[in-house]
């Protein structure tokens, strides 16, 4: 099934190992495989209507049963654009617990991969991040799991 939304804002130049190397070691991490192997593809942007969205169980702050997903952050500099690189910037500015990177969101929330548990260099979780009301949500155990799990955000009321 398709991911992308082809040329569309917030695409960073294609990745290259070096890139990776160097958001990793900014970012004190070890990228997700499933996230590598999507950014290879095409190195951020908008993500397709039938990937809009991550049911949950609970309420976030945006839908009473879903988490929007309609762009993935890139690792690049390309200006006008939020990047994976950004993440200890936001993560500052916006009062959100570490290690986290930054997959996307609006300020007021984020979906991000979670290495409070699993340390730098294991398997990051994906949770929900609410910074205006500091609460978070567990979303899914890896980054597989939840792209597997992405429906039309169409598909809720």
């Amino acid at each position: 099934m398709q991911f992308w939304v082809e040329d569309s804002y917030g695409m960073q130049a294609p990745l290259t190992d070096e890139a990776v190397r160097e958001a990793e070691a900014l970012l004190g991490v070890r990228l997700p495989d499933a996230l590598l192997e999507l950014l290879r593809v095409q190195n951020g942007g908008s993500v397709v209507g039938e990937r809009s969205a991550f049911p949950t169980s609970e309420p976030t702050s945006w839908a009473p049963d879903h988490a929007p997903f309609d762009s993935l952050m890139g690792i690049g500099t390309a200006e006008r654009t939020t990047s994976l690189l950004d993440t200890p910037y936001l993560v500052e500015e916006w009062g959100l617990p570490s290690p986290v990177v930054l997959l996307t969101g609006d300020g007021h929330w984020w979906i991000a991969l979670d290495y409070r548990e699993c340390g730098p260099a294991g398997e990051p979780s994906v949770v929900w991040l609410d910074a205006d009301d500091e609460w978070e949500i567990p979303l899914a155990p890896d980054l597989r799991t939840f792209l597997d799990g992405l429906v039309p955000a169409e598909s809720f009321d």
